[in-house]
């Protein structure tokens, strides 16, 4: 299965003629957060596929995408992979509605962990993809507060060893930095702004 994964900026690259050309191939669009909804909506009219999301610490409080599936703080299920949303930020200002202490973050995992155990048994196999608007804590992550990536992300990682963890929020020069790092056997991918992912089914 190919993914087209966005995070963070609107990526001129999608406001093409040739954009339909360049990405017929795809089975589901995933959106890390920090996109416009009518940006999003725009991507999912113009390649006519499903759209999974998760909302990043600038979008807006009750952020809907028409034609999207919000997974956020939710087990779901989407082209045969099961998948776990954990949209928003570290807390790093106190009005924040996309923004998480660590603890409200593994609070949310933990509510989470049931569907997951149920999602997982009935594909016989273990978490395929999370999608995340932060990283975890020292992969991809950076000094500063706002950037700063979740522990209970590595704990998430230790326990459920997902196949993939997609996060966007770290702004980067791929040329430059690392955006994909293994850890134990998941591939955590930092997407900004754009990636195209191969995952078997």
């Amino acid at each position: 299965m190919r993914i087209l994964a966005l995070a963070d900026e609107v990526v001129s690259f999608i406001h093409s003629p040739t954009v339909r050309d360049r990405f017929a191939d795809i089975d589901l669009i995933v959106s890390c957060g920090d996109l416009p909804a009518a940006y999003l909506e725009y991507v999912v009219t113009l390649l006519n596929k499903p759209l999974v999301y998760v909302p990043g610490n600038h979008d807006p409080d009750q952020m809907v995408v028409t034609g999207g599936l919000s997974i956020d703080g939710r087990v779901s299920r989407a082209k045969g992979l099961c998948m776990l949303g954990l949209g928003g930020s570290y807390r790093y200002k106190a009005d924040g509605r996309h923004q998480y202490t660590d603890a409200e973050m593994r609070w949310r995992i933990v509510k989470a962990l049931p569907d997951l155990w149920r999602c997982t048994a009935l594909g016989t196999r273990r978490l395929d993809l999370v999608v995340a608007h932060a990283p975890p804590r020292g992969i991809h992550d950076a000094d500063d507060l706002a950037h700063t990536g979740f522990d209970s992300f590595r704990w998430l990682l230790r326990r459920a060893r997902p196949r993939w963890f997609l996060h966007g929020h770290c702004h980067v020069d791929r040329n430059l930095r690392i955006t994909e790092t293994l850890v134990d056997d998941t591939r955590v991918v930092n997407v900004f702004p754009y990636r195209v992912l191969e995952i078997a089914t």
